[in-house]
């Protein structure tokens, strides 16, 4: 054998794959420029990052693509059965050659029995799927836990190079004051976005906003007191003048995403963005100064929810295209 020949280890594959990702990763994230609603808007398209670690999953999931973890051979998460972060985890625990453990209260029989979507690329991936077991809750060494949808400190280091980025093409198009929109579940990178901001500038002309869309205001004013006591650094919470339950099917909430589709010609999250676009537009009076609005991906989740819509309203797309 050639002596000069290396020969590959499992260590010296991932820090490959490691490599690999990075330089496929779009970063710094383009940003886009389109009017809806006879209303101008700059968005920020962190959907196009990465297919396996889309928008808000890239930012609060880069600290562990960034760093190595020896001692770690199960990675170990909680949520929804056709949660995006369940899927980018799934990635990240294939590509590190971990066992990957996901805990959920429930799966629908229809899901069961015709798996697509993030639930059926998790398993590809060799997901061990727990089904309404209780999420253990003592550390062990080997085991990496991230919590739900990534709610954790460590969501701070991706969710920092955002603010960054935004500071910086802020600068370069010369915009006096810029209004920050993105729809909120855990609120996480709503969260660290402003408080990261707030540090950046100087004098505040960058504003963050946001509304919940999994629990009620005092839900996510309880997720943003978990991570940062100090209420200066919280975003500012609006709220949409309907209520909806989290994954309920609504005419209103496809109407938009088609209308969104038609006419910017991007795809935008089912579960998320209808809901924010619409206080984005029931609120346009505040977002007088330039608006970003951040899109966070999750488009892979809309294959269940299309599914669904479609289902239940069938001749709703042919009046958009």
């Amino acid at each position: 054998m050639n002596k000069h020949l290396k020969i590959l280890t499992a260590s010296d594959e991932t820090n490959l794959q490691r490599e690999a990702l990075f330089a496929s990763l779009q970063l710094p994230s383009p940003v886009h420029s389109f009017v809806f609603c006879n209303h101008h808007f700059y968005l920020k398209r962190d959907d196009l990052i990465d297919s396996d670690f889309s928008g808000n999953k890239a930012r609060k999931f880069y600290y562990y693509l960034f760093h190595q973890f020896p001692e770690i051979k199960t990675l170990r998460s909680y949520g929804s059965a056709q949660s995006n972060a369940m899927y980018s985890l799934s990635v990240l625990a294939k590509m590190r050659g971990w066992e990957f453990e996901y805990y959920v209260d429930h799966v629908t029989e229809y899901l069961k029995n015709n798996p697509h979507g993030n639930y059926q690329k998790a398993l590809e991936n060799g997901m061990h799927l727990f089904v309404g077991q209780k999420f253990p809750s003592i550390k062990q060494n080997e085991v990496l836990t991230i919590e739900e949808g990534g709610r954790q400190a460590e969501s701070m280091f991706g969710i920092m190079l955002l603010a960054q980025e935004i500071v910086a093409w802020k600068n370069e198009k010369n915009l006096e004051k810029l209004c920050i929109f993105l729809p909120s579940g855990t609120g996480t990178t709503a969260l660290y976005l402003q408080k990261y901001l707030s540090v950046y500038q100087k004098k505040p002309t960058i504003f963050v906003y946001t509304t919940p869309c999994v629990g009620d205001v005092e839900y996510l004013k309880k997720q943003f007191d978990l991570l940062e006591p100090d209420e200066r650094y919280h975003p500012v919470i609006l709220i949409s003048s309907k209520k909806y339950h989290f994954g309920k099917l609504y005419k209103e909430h496809y109407e938009m995403w088609l209308k969104l589709r038609h006419d910017t010609d991007v795809i935008f999250d089912l579960l998320y963005d209808p809901i924010g676009w619409r206080v984005v537009l029931e609120n346009i009076s505040l977002f007088e100064a330039s608006t970003l609005y951040l899109h966070q991906g999750g488009v892979l989740g809309n294959v269940s929810m299309l599914l669904r819509y479609r289902r239940k309203f069938p001749h709703l797309e042919k009046e958009f295209f």
